[in-house]
């Protein structure tokens, strides 16, 4: 009596196997027992499977999507502090993290500031906003990248390395400017800004504006050709605030002591009585001349 249902299940976890659902092999004796018991209609068993397949292979999509990002732990949207930088719209960067206007046509976002203004916070926040609505992205400081395609150049192998970069909608080159002024560098960089032009997405922050960007192309053809096509399909946010850094530690260096926010009422009296002791020191002084 039991022999065939055995085998059946068997056989259907093979089938399951060989269609690449593992989702629903886990959990179909599950669901087919709940419908028996309720008297669901064959759709809705089929449904409920389905879906719980598909929302299975999302999160496994993400989570491998989030692995090959690099992007920096703990920079998301939540903790990023908009009223620290007024002249960025809350809004539009929360538009930004849909990305189905700008990454589907190749668009660009820049983000220039002094360090420590919040550059590389934002730009890892949107990109694993992206990651989290399905899009792909890739997080890397540009000296680093740059040596990377150095190296697949000299081994003959820099058209391979660009087309694996092309996997990827975004590309974040954090502390653009930082590179050096290597001829070659300025090569492979401008080789992969030109290679993405209008079909991949770049997202650039970088300390100094473009008037300043002969420091990285040294060839001023270059940095014309290079900046000409960054902007000419972008999003540019200037952060030009103070050093989030520098005021925190400010902040620390001024409210040295216990907060007010954690003074108790004994402490309240002591300073009370201790104003007490020195008003009636001075009243006495003042007595005495």
């Amino acid at each position: 009596m039991n022999a065939t249902p055995m085998i059946d299940a068997q056989r259907l976890s093979l089938m399951l196997n060989e269609l690449r659902l593992p989702t629903i092999k886990h959990i179909w004796g599950d669901f087919a027992a709940q419908a028996d018991k309720e008297g669901w209609p064959a759709s809705r068993f089929l449904a409920a499977l389905a879906e719980h397949e598909l929302a299975e292979r999302d999160r496994r999509r993400i989570e491998r999507h989030l692995a090959e990002a690099h992007l920096p732990a703990g920079k998301t949207l939540d903790c990023f502090a908009f009223d620290a930088v007024p002249m960025i719209s809350k809004a539009q960067v929360m538009a930004l993290c849909a990305g189905d206007g700008w990454l589907e046509q190749g668009a660009n976002l820049i983000l220039f500031g002094p360090p420590g203004g919040g550059k590389t916070h934002l730009a890892a926040a949107i990109g694993l906003a992206l990651v989290e609505r399905g899009w792909r992205v890739l997080f890397t400081r540009t000296s680093d990248l740059v040596q990377r395609l150095q190296v697949a150049r000299r081994e003959l192998a820099l058209e391979s390395a660009m087309a694996k970069l092309d996997k990827y909608h975004l590309l974040v080159l954090d502390d653009f400017a930082y590179i050096s002024r290597d001829q070659a560098e300025t090569s492979v960089l401008f080789e992969l800004i030109s290679a993405r032009y209008e079909r991949r997405s770049l997202l650039i922050t970088a300390n100094q504006p473009f008037g300043e960007w002969n420091r990285v192309f040294p060839d001023p053809a270059m940095t014309l050709a290079a900046v000409d096509r960054l902007v000419h399909h972008a999003t540019i946010f200037e952060m030009n605030v103070e050093s989030y850094r520098r005021r925190t530690a400010q902040a620390r260096r001024a409210g040295a002591g216990r907060p007010a926010a954690y003074t108790t009422p004994k402490v309240l009296e002591t300073i009370r009585d201790n104003q007490d002791e020195n008003d009636e020191l001075a009243s006495d002084n003042l007595n005495r001349h």
